[in-house]
Order: structure tokens, then C-alpha cells, then sequence
């Protein structure tokens, strides 16, 4: 069997050699992932959000065990920050997922940001695609939690979960990085605290000063390791993720399809731009460096000779 064959047939030692092949960009990997697509559109996208202790792994876990006694087949895609060694992910929401580890029914996948910004992977959609090929629904996508710029999942996910956490400010921290704006439903984890009332009340308040029409995303309180409100985060992510109303759906379709397009063209052309200027990149950077030429003159003439060149 070929390895688009095995993935589709839900093989998923080849599901994982086909996703580091695609982290490390090779080819043959983009070739097969050609084919998987008119396999995918059935899987929920969930993009879990949120500043770092807010509990966005313990949460997914719970949400793994309330989808799997559903029956549900559950893909996970955790970004995480890059070694400075390796390059590679540090794997702490893999540990912390570890009970799943042994279920055939959960596949839990984590990638190293490898410096991209806004909280996700490079390979971030690619990776959704797989899973999304091979049958998993729902996936979830938990971002990196640099807890400032998380904006990307909105575009790369159904539903935008957002995750915050009372004591810490970290709601309003949310509202100054522009994250508050992007939540298809909110959550306060750790819901057991003293202050969760008080979080729910001033998230509730900077809601009522945004100037947007957008629908006014649910609060839902959970504590995430005793499993506490998991069944009602699952049932508003539902209620998110029917797709009863066709013009809203349609809409979260279109903006992941342009955020997909976006990010490729992007890619693309960075590395034309690159692979044009090869021969001509040492002399660019020297003459940059002996302030013959602004930078931003280089990039002009560079832009201009690539041009020329197609």
C-alpha cells in the first residue's frame, strides 16, 4: 500500500512519518497530502487559547476522555515552543495527555513552532488536514500559549476556544493582546479558585465594551482536573460547531480556506524569493552591512531582479 493508502486506512505509525515529513517540508509528503484533501471537511476544528497556566492541556485532556466515551475518534494537535537545541518540540502537553497515549482512538500530534508567530506551526493546517483525512472528529489545535498574540487560530480553527484563569490578571491581558476579540466561547479553568466569580464578572464587563457585532461568545466555568463543566464547555463547542445555520459555517469555511491559501502563497513565495536570489545574496548582505544600501532598497532591486527573471 502506498502511504496515502495507509493513512487513509487510518495507519498511524504512516500518519506520523507523513506528518514529520511535512514539518521538515519535503516533496513527496506535500504530494500525498494533495490527495488527502478531497478526503477532509467532515472534522470540527477547535482551536484551544490561552496564557500559559491557564490549563490548556489539562483541558483538552478532560476533553479527549468526554469525547472518546462518545465514541468519538479524537486527533490533538499541540504546538509546542521550540527546543533552542534541537529545533524540535519540547513535549510537556504529550505528558500531560500521557493517559491516552495507548487509545487507538486519540492521536495526539505535537510540532514545534519553530519560531512562526501567532501561535501555531507552520505545519499547523497540514497536520489538521491529515487528521481530518483519516476520520478524527473533533480535532483540537492547542496553541503554543505565549498568551499575547494568539490571534492565527481564529483563522485556522472552526471555533476559537479561548482559556484564561482567575488571580492573574490574565483576562486582561487577553483584552491588550486582542485575544478576548477572537473567542468563539470563553472559558475560566480552575473554576474552584477564590476570584473565579470576579473573572467571570470582568469578562463579562469588557464584553459589553466591545464595539464589534460579532456574537457574544459563552462563559463557561470548568476545573479541568476533576473534569467539573467539561460536559457544558462540550455542549456550547456543539452548539458552535452544528452546522444548522449554513451562511455561519459557510463563513468559517471560507476564512480557514483563505487562511490556508495565505499562509502557502506566503511560504511560496519566500522560498522563490530566496531561490532566485541565491547567487546574488552574499553581495546583498555585504553591501547591507557596509551601509552602501539600506535594506530596504535591497529588497526593492531583489523583488525587481526575480521579476525580470520569470
Amino acid at each position: 500500500m502506498s502511504s496515502y493508502e495507509q493513512v487513509l486506512a487510518g495507519n498511524m505509525r504512516s500518519a506520523g512519518r507523513l506528518l514529520r515529513d511535512l514539518d521538515d517540508g519535503l516533496p513527496d509528503a506535500r504530494d500525498v497530502l494533495k490527495q488527502l484533501y478531497a478526503h477532509t471537511g467532515q472534522a470540527r476544528i477547535i482551536g484551544i487559547t490561552g496564557p500559559p497556566g491557564s490549563g490548556k492541556s489539562t483541558l483538552v485532556d478532560a476533553l479527549i476522555a468526554f469525547y472518546r466515551k462518545l465514541g468519538k475518534r479524537v486527533g490533538v494537535i499541540a504546538v509546542d515552543p521550540s527546543s533552542p537545541f534541537s529545533g524540535g518540540a519540547i513535549l510537556g502537553d504529550r505528558i500531560r495527555m500521557n493517559r491516552h497515549a495507548t487509545d487507538e482512538g486519540v492521536f495526539i500530534r505535537s510540532l514545534a513552532s519553530r519560531g512562526h508567530l501567532g501561535g501555531l506551526s507552520r505545519s499547523t493546517n497540514d497536520a489538521v488536514t491529515v487528521l481530518d483525512a483519516m476520520g478524527y472528529d473533533p480535532v483540537f489545535i492547542e496553541t503554543v500559549g505565549v498568551g499575547q498574540a494568539e490571534v492565527d487560530i481564529v483563522e485556522s480553527a472552526h471555533i476559537a476556544v479561548v482559556v484564561t484563569v482567575p488571580g492573574l490578571g490574565d483576562e486582561v491581558q487577553a483584552i491588550k493582546a486582542g485575544i478576548l476579540e477572537i473567542a468563539d466561547l470563553l472559558c475560566v479553568n480552575k473554576a474552584d479558585r477564590s476570584g473565579a466569580d470576579r473573572a467571570e464578572h470582568d469578562l463579562q464587563l469588557m464584553l459589553d465594551l466591545r464595539s464589534d457585532q460579532l456574537p457574544r461568545p459563552a462563559i463557561v466555568p470548568t476545573v479541568a482536573n476533576t473534569g467539573k463543566g467539561i460536559d457544558a464547555l462540550a455542549a456550547e463547542m456543539d452548539r458552535l460547531g452544528a452546522r444548522d445555520d449554513e451562511e455561519i459555517w459557510n463563513d468559517r469555511l471560507l476564512r480557514r480556506a483563505r487562511r490556508q491559501l495565505e499562509d502557502l502563497i506566503r511560504q511560496g513565495a519566500t522560498e522563490a524569493v530566496l531561490m532566485h536570489l541565491k547567487d546574488d545574496m552574499d553581495a546583498l548582505v555585504s553591501a547591507i552591512a557596509r551601509r552602501e544600501v539600506d535594506p530596504y532598497t535591497a529588497t526593492e532591486r531583489a523583488l525587481a531582479v526575480m521579476l525580470d527573471r520569470e
